[in-house]
């Protein structure tokens, strides 16, 4: 690894000499999507192959040195359905959608009866390996944009995941918000409660932060997926000077999707995977920030060929570390080196 030197951008901000691959999933099990499916049938085997995956991608970042964020749900830090309502927040967001609540979800008591609802074996497995940063995806599957929610219940959601992650040792530094409902009015709130920086979305009209019935219109969601295979938004990487905090949160933007594999569009996977290396190159050799995210869910079906796609990406990355000196870092870390090095300017 090389050592670290400055450089002087137009505005006198001193950046790393050197490119970093951000790496944050989002680790949801079935409170990521309960508002829109249930837990049983095939869907329930996505969540318990998730289940399985998780250790194969450990085992791969290690094998890589690559670290990453995984923003974990705050519900599947407990133990058991008496722990999770001690750590509940007296305040919870009044949705006018009350099937948004995941308060209504009826679960079991423990990790044991229960997997898909509750995971301190994930987290440990996490902690466990080399690099990993847990970070947080709010306390309840936060829905920051929805009628009903405020600034009140969000902060006590927060305060509610904090909590209970200290309970187990861990401090939270990096948030994601669930269904990328970025809303930067929180900045104050996210602050307050010691986080250090949060993922913003990635650049392009149908990454923009929006209430869920505009998320899943069909131009929308069309348009993002033709993006993961032809260059509809650039090359979506950051400059480190745009990771500076702004009302004491830093913001990592996103620049790709990783998307679960499919076999009926299994030939377009080359396509796929050239999107992510001129995009995750542009930023070594420009030395700015390629920001790659997914679900470990996304895993849980054809698990051999998602970890196998995500081992190639891996490969890439590797040869651009030898290459261009890039490096891996987690969502904090990347904060931090963009924090320190401002400071210089």
């Amino acid at each position: 690894m090389r050592n670290i030197l400055v450089k002087s951008g137009p505005t006198g901000f001193c950046a790393p000499d050197y490119g970093a691959l951000v790496i944050s999933l989002d680790l949801e099990l079935h409170w990521g999507v309960r508002d829109l499916m249930t837990a049983q049938g095939s869907q329930q085997q996505v969540f318990l192959g998730a289940r399985q995956a998780i250790p194969e991608i450990l085992k791969l970042f290690e094998a890589f040195g690559v670290s990453a964020t995984w923003a974990v749900v705050g519900f599947l830090f407990a133990s058991s359905k008496q722990e999770l309502q001690s750590f509940s927040p007296p305040v919870r967001p009044e949705y006018q959608d009350a099937n948004l609540s995941p308060y209504r979800e009826i679960i079991g008591d423990s990790e044991s009866d229960d997997p898909i609802h509750y995971g301190p074996s994930l987290i440990r497995a996490i902690r466990a390996t080399p690099g990993q940063e847990i970070g947080t995806h709010t306390f309840s599957h936060y829905y920051c944009l929805e009628p009903g929610q405020t600034h009140v219940s969000f902060g006590a959601d927060l305060d509610s995941a904090v909590a209970l992650a200290r309970r187990y040792g861990i401090t939270l530094r990096s948030l994601v918000f669930p269904r990328n409902q970025f809303n930067p009015e929180y900045a104050d709130v996210v602050a307050n409660c010691g986080i250090l920086c949060c993922r913003g979305n990635q650049a392009g009209w149908m990454y923009r932060a929006v209430e869920r019935r505009r998320e899943l219109k069909v131009a929308r969601r069309l348009a993002a997926l033709v993006d993961t295979y032809v260059n509809l938004t650039g090359k979506q990487n950051t400059e480190w000077n745009k990771l500076l905090p702004q009302r004491g949160v830093c913001t990592v933007p996103a620049s790709h999707c990783l998307r679960p594999f499919s076999p009926r569009r299994a030939f377009l996977d080359r396509l796929r995977l050239r999107r992510i290396v001129q995009c995750m190159r542009a930023a070594a050799i420009k030395q700015r920030v390629f920001h790659l995210w997914g679900h470990p869910e996304d895993f849980g079906l054809y698990t051999e060929a998602g970890i196998g796609f995500l081992r190639q990406v891996l490969e890439v990355f590797a040869r651009c570390r030898q290459q261009y000196g890039m490096r891996s870092l987690s969502m904090a870390e990347a904060a931090t080196v963009a924090g320190s090095f401002g400071a210089r300017s």
